[in-house]
């Protein structure tokens, strides 16, 4: 993904409010790799951002994405198994990836 992101997808923002959604974050720090992995209900998608209410065992915090609709794909059905805490999810709306890479 290039760092400028497309405008905003005002049918993907609709299709998204009270989705559940699967995040992935990949963050880089020089040789450092690490990995977090969340879901949540949409509450909020617009272009200020989407916003989740987080479940399992982050329930009841708040998380924010920033708009980039190329973030957001559906997902499969299924049951899906978060490596990072050893949850399984069935069935999720989307799924959502990121990678953040610092010079650090």
């Amino acid at each position: 993904m290039s760092d400028i992101p497309p405008e905003w997808d005002n049918e993907l923002g609709a299709a998204l409010h009270g989705a559940l959604v699967l995040v992935g974050i990949t963050r880089e720090a020089g040789d450092a790799i690490m990995h977090e992995q969340f879901f949540g209900t949409v509450t909020q998608a617009n272009a200020e951002g989407v916003e989740l209410m987080l479940g399992g065992t982050r329930e009841g915090e708040r998380y924010r994405l920033p708009p980039d609709p190329r973030a957001f794909d559906r997902a499969d059905p299924g049951r899906y198994r978060l490596q990072s805490t050893g949850e399984t999810l069935d069935n999720p709306d989307f799924l959502s990836t990121w990678t953040i890479t610092s010079g650090e």
